[in-house]
């Protein structure tokens, strides 16, 4: 049984032409059209998550788990508005999210109709396109939906992806239900054509790259491709070039730079006209570090390259000189099949200084009193290999990018847009679809932000969340500015004294705890083990003005290195 309204059995039978098959629905009473057709049709997987603005975020986990665009459902009002910040994560993630919220029938917005809000193009900053469709049924307005719904599917997953918005106004009655297959539907397919470098644009660009001596490479947000990573090691080793990443690129040969906060620190205070580039070549999503956009945007290459499908142009280093609208992984696969060796003396200078600070990190860290950075150092210890690592924003993501990757690891994070607001959600939408363990590392402000993500039954076994409670957002005492304003502590610390225990187990989690070193590695020991059989959360208390001494220590320590 599946509802009556033609325009939700059209776009029904679209979504599976398309191979969306993933719904995630949140309840209410315009949307039952949506919700009683696509429960109704076995093809399709659906899952209920009562927190529209949760829902969003566990769906955004789940398209990133699934490498698929993932169906949202939302009744009208309010409701559509609570997506919005995991459609603004998924947008700058290049995240294809198909948002599909109910609407009243246009001659009641405005009209103090319940539940009733202007929704047409609500998204319009962070979709590819919004379309609404037509409240009547005649042939040519379904003709007319048809092709809207075919053009949004197609965009979600064409070029740079990202999220598309089909709005559906609705009369009453909404819950009238036949027996009917799904009508015939055309799909519009959209073909996608791959065109190489031309010949002559090939060569200026091998000139450029036998000209430079000091070749930069920043990989930024990435999935994991072995395909890309195996292209950039061998542009390395005939070129020398210098490899920058984070653990959000995923990548891990040995000969790139993963170091980068700590390297900026030692290098930016002397000599840094030696770590200069020459050619500056950029690829993926955002960085995480402060200090190396400020390092680039003082110590300019002469020329920026910047690859990209979608064309974006982007200058974070106020020196972009091309856009090429190319895959990275065919890019330096041709650059590296016509490219002769070359010397790799500053490839090595790199090396050589991220050693050194790698060193001083370690000797420093192990004589450290107990503390975020020495919880992080003895957390990634304990995790185990070929997992996935999540990492909430602030202070979290920070700590983990000083420390090694876990081997074999993948790292995911809402770098998108960086906000507190989803991290625990989108986590609990990737696990549950993960068949490999999956660790959120978040702080406490954040993990009571997100609590209603453990509010569904789709949390699995699978599932550990790391709760990093220093009592407050510390991050704002570990960046210039906030620590020394006289609202330091009531409007940017926000100190937090409530504690994670009585909500894991409302939402039956295992629950361990650590207020100490010892404490820490027998829990960590406890919570991997293969005995622990369901989802769990680890609540470490740390101190905030120890996290801050420390946090600044190591830093000034590099620098006098």
């Amino acid at each position: 049984m599946i509802s009556d309204k033609k325009h939700i059995q059209q776009l029904a039978a679209l979504l599976l032409k398309k191979g969306i098959t993933d719904i995630v629905i949140s309840p209410g009473s315009r949307n039952a059209p949506m919700i009683n057709t696509f429960s109704g049709i076995p093809e399709f997987n659906c899952r209920n998550i009562v927190d529209e603005r949760s829902a969003a975020y566990f769906a955004l986990g789940l398209s990133l788990a699934r490498q698929n665009p993932v169906a949202l459902v939302c009744t009208s009002g309010t409701a559509a508005l609570n997506y919005t910040p995991a459609v603004a994560e998924a947008f700058y993630q290049n995240i294809p999210l198909i948002v599909i919220t109910a609407d009243r029938p246009d001659y009641w917005i405005d009209q103090a109709e319940s539940q009733c809000i202007r929704q047409e193009n609500i998204y319009q900053n962070f979709t590819k396109k919004g379309v609404s469709l037509p409240l009547g049924e005649s042939e040519k307005e379904l003709w007319f939906a048809a092709r809207q719904i075919n053009e949004c599917l197609n965009l979600a997953v064409s070029g740079t992806q990202a999220p598309v918005h089909i709005n559906i106004p609705l009369e009453e009655p909404l819950h009238q239900l036949v027996e009917v297959q799904l009508p015939k539907v055309k799909e519009i397919e959209q073909i996608e054509t791959q065109f190489g470098l031309a010949e002559n644009e090939l060569v200026q660009m091998l000139e450029t790259i036998r000209q430079s001596k000091k070749i930069l490479i920043l990989a930024g947000q990435l999935n994991p491709n072995p395909g890309l990573e195996n292209a950039l090691t061998e542009l390395v080793s005939k070129t020398g070039a210098v490899v920058l990443h984070e653990h959000l690129s995923n990548l891990s040969d040995p000969e790139f730079c993963g170091s980068i906060d700590m390297l900026m620190a030692a290098i930016q205070d002397e000599n840094p006209e030696d770590f200069q580039p020459d050619l500056l070549i950029t690829f993926g999503g955002q960085f995480v570090s402060k200090s190396l956009k400020q390092f680039l945007r003082k110590n300019k290459p002469l020329q920026h390259w910047h690859l990209s499908l979608g064309g974006e142009h982007f200058d974070t280093y106020q020196s972009l000189t091309k856009v090429v609208k190319t895959d990275a992984a065919d890019f330096f696969g041709a650059l590296s099949a016509q490219t002769q060796l070359t010397d790799k003396t500053w490839l090595q200078q790199w090396k050589s200084s991220e050693g050194k600070v790698n060193q001083l990190r370690d000797e420093f860290i192990e004589n450290i009193e107990f503390c975020d950075l020495k919880a992080f150092d003895l957390i990634g210890q304990k995790i185990p290999e070929n997992t996935v690592i999540h990492l909430g924003n602030s202070s979290p993501v920070r700590y983990a990018l000083i420390h090694q990757r876990v081997e074999n690891a993948m790292y995911f994070s809402n770098r998108g847009t960086a906000g507190i607001d989803g991290c625990l959600s989108t986590a609990g939408g990737f696990a549950s679809d993960s068949d490999k363990l999956n660790t959120i590392i978040l702080g406490d402000l954040s993990f009571f932000y997100d609590s209603n993500a453990l509010w569904n039954k789709y949390i699995g076994a699978n599932l550990r969340i790391i709760v990093i409670h220093n009592g407050g957002g510390n991050i704002f005492s570990m960046i210039k500015g906030p620590s020394d304003s006289p609202a330091f502590e009531e409007h940017f610390f926000t100190g937090n004294t409530h504690k994670a225990e009585v909500l894991a187990k409302a939402f039956g989690l295992d629950y361990f705890k650590a207020e100490n070193e010892a404490e820490l590695t027998q829990a960590l020991d406890e919570f991997y083990s293969p005995e622990q059989q369901q989802a769990a959360l680890l609540e470490v208390f740390t101190d905030a003005e120890v996290n801050t001494r420390v946090f600044r220590e190591l830093f000034s320590l590099v620098k006098l290195k």
